[in-house]
């Protein structure tokens, strides 16, 4: 049965733990590792970790680092970045990671989720789109673009369609990553994410703009069950941004998903 999901999405930049505003200037919270441990600690829903150097710069992904990543998780772990074949999806779900996330590589080829799905199983695959709003209604086709490769290039899609694509290509679960809330900590777009729970039938996860518990409250009585995930929240503490890794504590976590059972 599907559940609710608090999810926190961590970035790695040449080897450590970042956190960007807007897909941009990385600033260095920390060790990837150590914030594994802590998310251990605070029983973490899952964890995402996204390499933003790999796709963008051609390279492969970072098997040493995976491996070390997912020896210490104690929690189910996603891994994203430099994904480009079906052996690489592979030999990453081998080292104890429980899902692989595509973008890029699932834009450009549809066809390699299914592949993908066909060896390692479809609750394994993940397809990230990175949207950014331009003018517009939001159900114009050019409300929202799609954009890949740390949102440098932008695709002629609409979200929506995509996602439809990707889902029905063979992707097992659906993130959408807002470019223009990333780090800015002022709530998700609503609107897009109650379009996409609307249009697509399979789990998704909405990222992006969450600046409080408050806001993953909205979320979920907006789409009901969906999974919440931020990077900013749960790596920094008060207005001056302070890096502190933090999660919230059973209780709260229960009282959050509550709002999920009251959307209608």
């Amino acid at each position: 049965m599907l559940r609710p999901r608090i999810i926190p999405t961590l970035l790695v930049h040449d080897g450590g733990l970042v956190k960007t505003i807007g897909f941009k200037d990385p600033k260095y919270v920390g060790d990837p590792i150590n914030a594994v441990k802590i998310f251990n600690e605070k029983e973490a829903d899952e964890l995402v970790v996204l390499d933003i150097d790999a796709t963008a710069k051609g390279k492969a992904p970072d098997y040493r680092m995976i491996a070390n990543l997912a020896a210490e998780c104690r929690m189910p772990l996603c891994y994203g970045g430099g994904i480009g074949t079906v052996e690489q999806a592979e030999k990453i779900i081998s080292l104890g990671v429980e899902k692989v996330a595509l973008s890029a590589a699932a834009i450009e080829r549809p066809g390699l989720l299914t592949e993908i799905a066909e060896r390692v199983g479809r609750q394994s695959v993940v397809a990230i789109i990175d949207v950014r709003h331009r003018s517009g209604g939001l159900f114009r086709k050019d409300s929202y673009e799609v954009t890949t490769l740390n949102a440098s290039r932008s695709h002629d899609i609409a979200p929506l369609d995509l996602a439809e694509t990707l889902a029905h290509a063979g992707a097992g679960e659906i993130v959408v990553n807002s470019v223009d809330r990333d780090g800015t900590m002022t709530g998700y777009d609503l609107k897009l994410a109650a379009a996409m729970r609307e249009r697509i039938d399979i789990p998704i996860t909405i990222l992006g703009g969450a600046g409080s518990l408050d806001d993953m409250s909205a979320l979920l009585e907006t789409c009901g069950t969906v999974g919440a995930s931020a990077g900013s929240l749960f790596v920094f503490k008060g207005a001056l941004r302070a890096v502190l890794i933090n999660y919230p504590v059973r209780e709260v976590k229960d009282a959050i998903y509550a709002a999920a059972l009251r959307q209608p």
